[in-house]
């Protein structure tokens, strides 16, 4: 890995299960060369984890499957790895910056005991609107974005009943939350938190983009599925607003990249004042 560059890696938690957020995080990464250079981890179907010293910025995907489920092998393995993380930024002044995605995110606030991880009584997917909280109107990883701003969502479970104490003993802000749902009484899931000035996730997919999601849908099986679970209509409105650039194309194109310049600007900003 070339340490003149931005080195980040690439926390694959997908299982092997056939994606396009993949191809989609690394086609926002190579919009930053010849700044950065990426490597990949299978973090669940080999336990491959990074060197820590050896990167400065980490992307962990979102996954399939039940987040508060491991195998006793991988997952007690990435919590390790998170927690070293966490030290190396409490001990050292050139921080690592992590985002953590749907999956990752929800292993993330259960890991630092700031809410509770349910199953949905039905999985949420297509376009979402999201609403910035306050603490959310003003975070770096939101700006450029409107409120309500839109984005793919695709779950089974939620992060909800936050633990205000240790999201206050921790410093950790909730940056977004899902729609009101007027007509059924469910609490609204967290879509964001803030966990510390460099570490920060999304329960929706950022990484998302229309061709990525054209793509799921000529899967006939696929397809039928997802008007089956939503209605013909909303299946149409859902369409619609793939093809509008200020929904899905606009969180593409700031979301990740607004984490990835705020972390290089910290990293080059650091290494300069140590190297005067």
């Amino acid at each position: 890995m070339n340490k003149k560059k931005i080195t980040i890696a690439l926390l694959d938690m997908y299982d092997g299960v056939p994606n396009q957020g993949m191809r989609c995080i690394i086609d926002i990464i190579n919009r930053f060369n010849p700044l950065v250079s990426f490597k990949i981890y299978d973090v669940r179907g080999k336990c491959e984890l990074p060197e820590i010293d050896q990167y400065d910025i980490y992307i962990s995907t979102g996954g399939p499957g039940n987040p508060l489920i491991g195998d006793g092998a991988w997952d007690t393995k990435y919590y390790a790895f998170i927690d070293a993380l966490t030290k190396w930024n409490l001990e050292n002044p050139v921080k690592k910056h992590v985002l953590f995605i749907c999956h990752s995110f929800q292993m993330a606030c259960k890991h630092f005991g700031l809410a509770e991880i349910t199953k949905r009584n039905d999985t949420s997917f297509g376009v979402m609107t999201i609403h910035k909280t306050k603490e959310g109107q003003t975070d770096p990883l939101f700006e450029g974005l409107s409120d309500p701003f839109y984005a793919i969502d695709s779950r089974d479970y939620q992060v909800v009943q936050p633990n205000l104490s240790v999201f206050k003993k921790k410093g950790a802000k909730i940056i977004s939350l899902e729609k009101i749902r007027d007509h059924v009484q469910y609490e609204r899931a967290i879509m964001a938190v803030r966990f510390t000035d460099y570490f920060v996730g999304t329960q929706f997919h950022p990484e998302a983009d229309p061709i990525s999601f054209v793509s799921h849908l000529r899967n006939k099986e696929a397809k039928e599925k997802i008007k089956e679970m939503k209605g013909k209509r909303k299946f149409r409105n859902m369409l619609e607003d793939l093809l509008d650039d200020d929904k899905i194309y606009r969180t593409n194109e700031t979301l990740i990249p607004n984490f990835l310049r705020a972390a290089i600007n910290d990293l080059m900003k650091t290494k300069k004042m140590m190297s005067n």
